[in-house]
C-alpha cells in the first residue's frame, strides 16, 4: 500500500484528493488545522481510512514536530496544500500569511531534508502555488506559459512565489524531488462561497427562494481560467508519477471566460429568471483584467488532459447543494 501525505487535507482541495487517494487504495495521512472535516465531501467511511493530524503547523518554530510527523506518515509522496488561500484575508494579514504560506512549507522540506539524512526518506514532494504569481500580463500574451515572468499584484501571489521560491531552490540545491504548481482558477462540490462561482450559484439559488429579481456582481470583465476539482486532483496526482522534479507547471483547462459569461451560464443552468447587476463594493482594485494558462507542459509530461467543463462544474455544485 503507497503511502502519502497531505498537508491541508481539511481544505477544498484537500479533501477531494485524500477521497482519491483512498479509493486508489493509499494510505493516506492529512492534516487538519481546525479539526476534521464533516461529513461530506469526504464520507464517514472515507474520514475513517484517513489518518488525521490535528494541530496549527504554523506553531512549532524547529522542526521537531514536523520530522515526527514525517516519521509518522513514512510518505512515499507528499501534497503540501496547507496555507492561506483567500486573496483578501491574506491582504488583510500579510505577516500571517507569510509564515503561513511560506515559512511552513520551508520547515516540512528541510524536515524532510532531515529525515533523508537520517533514515533515506525520499519521497516525491508537490508544492501547490497559484496563478496569482503571474500577476498582469496583456490580453495578447494569453494562455501564459510557464515560461512568463512572474510578477504578482497581491499579497496572496507574493507569498505563493516565494513558496515557489524556496521549494525549487531546495531542489536545485539538495536534490529533494520538488514538483511545483502554478494552479489557476478551480471548483466544485464543498467549495466555499467566500470564492466567485460558488458565491454566484449561491446567490442564484437565494434568489429562487426569496423571487428577487436582481443580484449584486462586481467586475464582470474579468477573465479567468477555469478547472473542475477532480481534474486538478488527477493533474496533481500526474505530477508526483510524472512530473519532473525542480520545474513549476501550470495546472488549468487553457481556456478563458469572462465573469459575466460565468454569472450567464449559472443563471442559464439553474433556470431562475434573475440578472447581475454590478455593485462597485464588489471590485477589486487590484484584479488583475485577464489571466489564462497554457497547460502544455502539463500534458506533455504526464499525459493528463482536462475532462470536466464549466457546464459540469456548475452543475455537480448546484446539485450537491440541493
Amino acid at each position: 500500500m503507497r503511502r502519502a501525505l497531505i498537508t491541508g487535507a481539511d481544505g477544498f482541495v484537500g479533501q477531494w484528493l485524500a477521497k482519491t487517494l483512498v479509493a486508489q487504495g493509499w494510505q493516506v495521512t492529512g492534516t487538519a488545522w481546525h479539526g476534521i472535516p464533516a461529513v461530506g465531501t469526504l464520507s464517514a467511511d472515507e474520514q475513517r481510512a484517513i489518518t488525521w493530524e490535528v494541530g496549527n503547523l504554523t506553531a512549532a518554530r524547529d522542526l521537531g514536530p514536523m520530522r515526527a510527523l514525517l516519521g509518522r506518515a513514512n510518505p512515499e509522496a507528499i501534497f503540501h496544500l496547507a496555507g492561506m488561500s483567500y486573496v483578501p484575508t491574506v491582504g488583510d494579514d500579510p505577516v500571517s500569511a507569510l509564515e503561513t504560506n511560506v515559512g511552513v512549507g520551508i520547515r516540512l522540506l528541510e524536515a524532510v531534508r532531515a529525515e533523508r539524512a537520517a533514515v533515506g526518506l525520499d519521497p516525491a514532494i508537490l508544492v501547490v502555488g497559484s496563478a496569482e504569481q503571474y500577476g498582469r500580463h496583456p490580453h495578447e500574451a494569453m494562455p501564459l506559459p510557464e515560461t512568463t515572468p512572474c510578477a504578482p499584484r497581491s499579497f496572496y501571489g507574493a507569498t505563493k512565489q516565494a513558496q515557489e521560491d524556496f521549494a525549487l531552490a531546495a531542489a536545485r540545491a539538495h536534490g529533494l524531488r520538488i514538483v511545483t504548481t502554478r494552479s489557476f482558477n478551480h471548483c466544485g462540490p464543498g467549495h466555499a462561497p467566500i470564492f466567485l462561482l460558488p458565491a454566484l450559484i449561491q446567490r442564484v439559488r437565494e434568489a429562487r427562494r426569496t423571487g428577487a429579481a436582481t443580484l449584486p456582481i462586481g467586475n464582470t470583465e474579468t477573465v479567468r481560467d477555469y478547472l473542475h476539482v477532480q481534474d486538478v486532483v488527477r493533474a496533481y496526482l500526474a505530477l508526483v508519477e510524472g512530473g519532473r522534479a525542480g520545474e513549476a507547471y501550470n495546472v488549468c483547462s487553457g481556456k478563458g471566460v469572462t465573469v459575466g459569461e460565468v454569472a450567464a451560464l449559472v443563471i442559464a443552468r439553474s433556470g431562475v429568471a434573475v440578472r447581475f447587476e454590478q455593485d462597485p463594493s464588489l471590485l477589486r482594485p487590484a484584479d488583475v483584467p485577464t489571466l489564462v494558462g497554457d497547460n502544455t507542459k502539463l500534458c506533455t509530461h504526464t499525459g493528463w488532459a482536462p475532462t470536466r467543463t464549466l457546464t459540469d462544474i456548475i452543475d455537480d455544485h448546484w446539485h450537491a447543494a440541493s
